[in-house]
C-alpha cells in the first residue's frame, strides 16, 4: 500500500502518471552538469536585494501624492538595472540555440521571452500608476459640466432679433 503521508500534492501526481517531479528533474539536471558547472563557476551567493526597510519606512510617512511618488521613483531607480539585467538574460535565454525561432505559445522559449517582457511592463505600470496619482493631483481633467455652465454665463444669450427688414414697431419694410 502507496502511503501518501508527507508528500505535496505533485509528488502523489507524479506517483500516478509515473513522471517526475520537479525535485527529480532539478536533482538529474544537477547530476548531468556537474562537470559543466566545475568549468563554469557560477556564483553561488544570492544577488543583493534592496533593503525595503528605508521604502517602506518613507511610503508610510508620505501624505501627499509628490511625497508618494519620490518614495515609488526612488524604489523603481533602484531595482530597474537589475530588472534590466534580468530581462536580458532572459531574453538571450528565449534566443538559445535558435529555439525561439517560430516557437509556438506556451513553449519554453515564448515563456521565457514573455517573462523578459512582464518584467518591464511590471516597471512601466509601476511608473504610469506614479504618473496617473501626479496627474490626479497636478492637472485634474477639466469638469465639463461646469465649464459649459460657465461658457453659458460669460456669453449671455442675445435678445430675438425681429426679422431682417423690419423695425420693432414698424409694419413697413426698411430701405
Amino acid at each position: 500500500m502507496y502511503d501518501n503521508v508527507g508528500r505535496t500534492s505533485e509528488q502523489i501526481h507524479a506517483y500516478h502518471t509515473r513522471s517526475a517531479t520537479s525535485d527529480d528533474l532539478y536533482r538529474w539536471a544537477k547530476r548531468d552538469a556537474e562537470a559543466f558547472r566545475s568549468r563554469h563557476s557560477l556564483p553561488s551567493a544570492s544577488l543583493p536585494v534592496p533593503d525595503l526597510g528605508p521604502y517602506l519606512k518613507a511610503l508610510a510617512a508620505a501624505e501627499t501624492p509628490a511625497e508618494f511618488s519620490s518614495v515609488t521613483n526612488a524604489l523603481l531607480d533602484a531595482v530597474e538595472p537589475l530588472l534590466n539585467t534580468v530581462s536580458d538574460y532572459l531574453a538571450a535565454a528565449a534566443r538559445w540555440k535558435g529555439q525561439n525561432r517560430g516557437a509556438p505559445q506556451g513553449s519554453p522559449p515564448r515563456l521565457l521571452r514573455d517573462a523578459a517582457s512582464r518584467l518591464l511592463t511590471a516597471l512601466a505600470m509601476a511608473a504610469d500608476a506614479d504618473i496617473q496619482i501626479l496627474r490626479a493631483h497636478y492637472d485634474p481633467p477639466p469638469d465639463l459640466d461646469a465649464l459649459m455652465e460657465q461658457a453659458r454665463s460669460s456669453h449671455p444669450t442675445p435678445p430675438a432679433q425681429p426679422p431682417p427688414g423690419q423695425q420693432p414697431g414698424s409694419s413697413r419694410p426698411r430701405r
